[in-house]
């Protein structure tokens, strides 16, 4: 148990490492630029983006990951029957029964209900279980060594400005200094500058190397959030009950942006948390009615009365989602009965006259 316990704490000092180095390179850029080189007239740009990419940096390294409430937790009992189980039949049952009130639209490629055994919660909607931090993450996204974090639904505002910030705190360093970086190589450099040599040379190269492999993740990622999905979920579409769907939480490019930046586009630009919904369910469109969801069927509660049974109010995403089947449900409205009737008989009535008309001729 000591070694294990010694062994992973080392892993944890060590996944720091990247972190460290990061920061390390942040903290002698800062002083090439601003001590050695010391170009006045870029001061104030310089220290906006160093300040917007050290916020965003840090808010992505330091937001702990959302995880499933105690609601996707299974109740005493029902745990230690699942523990007791061993047929993976008997088990499923258990989970259906306790999911029936969770809002749950996904499922495991066998169409099984999405549990987490390391965790022992049931996995909502787009949460996943990461190994590295030994926790289900809400949305997660991926994880992410640079920031030894995971990247997901509580931080992925923040890792998507850190790569914009980083960005431009990158292109800025290499447009500024590419003239100084010229003139040492053509031996024109001021004799002012010549202490400064050896720091135009690598913060010009090590602001283009950053600058090209942040364009490419930060491109891909907004392409991601304009599509509404996870790198997971890019890799592995998500499985609905009617069957994997990986534009299934698409709801229009705009839509899709408003769910990782919010409404409000004053705060768009701010590593502030302003993200809509709550993690634990998300829009999506559904295409049928899912009746599943409508009926919930617990045959152990039978015997209660419709008087003890509470219902809890859904919340804006989950009325979102119920939205297309109840407009499916309307058709077995009692108040389209009478109407439906009438029609068939106006219809029978009709059909009889033609056939009338047929034999007298």
């Amino acid at each position: 148990m000591a070694p294990t316990h010694v062994l992973r704490c080392c892993q944890r000092g060590l996944a720091w490492i990247p972190v460290i180095f990061i920061a390390l390179v942040v903290c002698w850029s800062y002083y090439a630029y601003v001590v050695e080189l010391c170009i006045f007239v870029y001061m104030i740009f310089f220290h906006l983006s160093f300040i917007m990419f050290v916020w965003s940096y840090w808010k992505t390294i330091f937001t702990m990951p959302a995880n499933p409430s105690k609601e996707f937790c299974l109740p005493k009992a029902e745990k230690e029957r699942y523990e007791k189980e061993e047929r993976p039949e008997s088990q499923q049952e258990i989970l259906w029964r306790a999911a029936t009130s969770l809002p749950l639209y996904t499922r495991t490629g066998a169409g099984a209900i999405r549990y987490c055994d390391r965790c022992q919660v049931i996995k909502p909607d787009r949460c996943h279980h990461c190994s590295a931090c030994d926790m289900c993450v809400l949305k997660m996204d991926h994880h992410c060594p640079w920031v030894n974090n995971c990247v997901g639904f509580s931080n992925y505002k923040f890792f998507i400005l850190f790569l914009a910030y980083s960005l431009v705190y990158c292109l800025f360093i290499a447009a500024t200094v590419l003239q100084y970086f010229i003139k040492f190589w053509t031996n024109e450099l001021p004799d002012t500058h010549t202490h400064a040599k050896f720091h135009v040379l690598f913060l010009f190269f090590v602001a283009a190397m950053f600058c090209i492999s942040i364009l490419s993740l930060f491109s891909y990622h907004l392409w991601l959030v304009g599509k509404n999905r996870s790198t997971i979920e890019a890799f592995r579409a998500p499985v609905f009950r009617t069957g994997s769907d990986k534009n299934g939480f698409s709801l229009g490019f705009r839509k899709n942006i408003a769910q990782v930046f919010g409404d409000q586009k004053k705060y768009w630009l701010l590593p502030v948390f302003t993200s809509q919904g709550d993690g634990f369910t998300f829009p999506t469109r559904l295409v049928s009615a899912d009746p599943e969801q409508a009926t919930v069927n617990l045959q152990p509660e039978s015997s209660k009365s419709v008087a003890e049974v509470t219902v809890s109010p859904l919340s804006e995403s989950q009325n979102r989602l119920l939205s297309s089947e109840q407009h499916a449900n309307n058709v077995g409205d009692p108040r389209f009965s009478h109407f439906s009737t009438d029609f068939n008989h106006s219809t029978f009535k009709i059909f009889n006259c033609l056939m009338v008309n047929a034999n007298a001729r």
